[in-house]
């Protein structure tokens, strides 16, 4: 009866480079005395590195941009498919030709505290060939490329941003060999995949602009709408938001003119009514002016403000 064994950890990627795959072949009989047993050698074969990766874009869709805009942060994950530690280093294309616009390379940044989020400051720019980033079999790596867009773009153009990541190692056609090049001291063996990965993230130039369009009705004591001291006005402030993608944060925001008083609590926003206080709503009078917080507006859509003052 002959007997193999061996036992190694599984992973995706295959067993780790530079293992050891050891088998003794062992044979029994009925000798003279009673049952004999005997062994083979030892027959010890190391596991090659394979080479493999792939990279893949995780922003989940295009990245609004909008002209001039400096910083454009575009995120992509590399992942180490192969079955030893590797290096690899990374390079970022942003004119791959037939989209709309070439953004302006800034830089590469490693994600150092591995949150997913990039932080400046604390995230560390990548260096080719100064701190390529070492991944271990079936682990990632989040990268960010930063950009800059031409202050000339027209809304809804579109940017083809992609990152290319490359085994230290080496490339090539599949089979390719590295002699002694793998880890443990073994063979570096290219994979399936080629030892290189590429994908493409997308810039889209989201434009949006506010015009902002005020009206005032007037009532006097009177019943008409004649502007006599005691006639209320009621301004009404429309802000008309227009192109694509969304105004983040819009204030509207206006001063009690010379020679009227602010109506006490009456400040709306579509309608609603909002305190005079700095709160939790929206809405604040601070004793010259009033200011409303319309929040994020989709292009589209119209935010419209009221507030009344009394002619003195």
């Amino acid at each position: 009866m002959l007997v193999f064994a061996t036992s190694q950890p599984a992973f995706a990627a295959g067993t780790i480079a530079g293992t050891d795959i050891q088998n003794i072949a062992e044979a029994t009989y009925d000798g003279p005395s009673g049952p004999v047993t005997g062994q083979s050698n030892t027959v010890t074969i190391k596991v090659d590195e394979l080479l493999n990766v792939t990279v893949a874009s995780t922003d989940g869709g295009d990245v609004s941009t909008s002209p001039g805009f400096v910083g454009n942060v575009q995120k992509y994950r590399v992942t180490n498919t192969g079955n030893g530690d590797e290096a690899f280093a990374l390079t970022a294309n942003v004119a791959s030709g037939g989209d709309d616009f070439d953004p302006t390379f800034q830089k590469m940044v490693i994600d150092t505290n591995n949150n997913g989020v990039y932080d400046p400051g604390v995230d560390a720019d990548y260096i080719a060939g100064t701190n390529d980033q070492v991944i271990s079999p079936d682990q990632s790596k989040i990268f960010f490329i930063i950009t800059t867009t031409p202050s000339g773009v027209a809304n809804l153009n579109r940017a083809e941003v992609s990152l290319t990541a490359v085994a230290v190692t080496g490339t090539g056609a599949a089979g390719t060999t590295f002699t002694g090049a793998g880890q443990g001291g073994g063979n570096a063996v290219v994979g399936l995949t080629t030892a290189s990965g590429t994908a493409s993230g997308f810039l889209a130039v989201q434009s949006v602009t506010v015009a902002l369009t005020k009206t005032a009705v007037i009532s006097d004591p009177f019943g008409g709408s004649r502007a006599v001291p005691g006639s209320i006005i009621t301004y009404s402030i429309a802000a008309n938001v227009t192109g694509s993608g969304t105004m983040n944060n819009l204030t509207i925001t206006d001063p009690i003119p010379a020679g009227t008083a602010y109506e006490i609590g009456s400040i709306t926003l579509q309608t609603a009514g909002l305190t005079d206080a700095t709160d939790a709503d929206a809405g604040n009078y601070n004793g010259t002016r009033v200011s409303v917080a319309a929040g994020n507006v989709p292009a589209g859509q119209t935010r419209t403000v009221t507030f009344k003052v009394k002619i003195q």
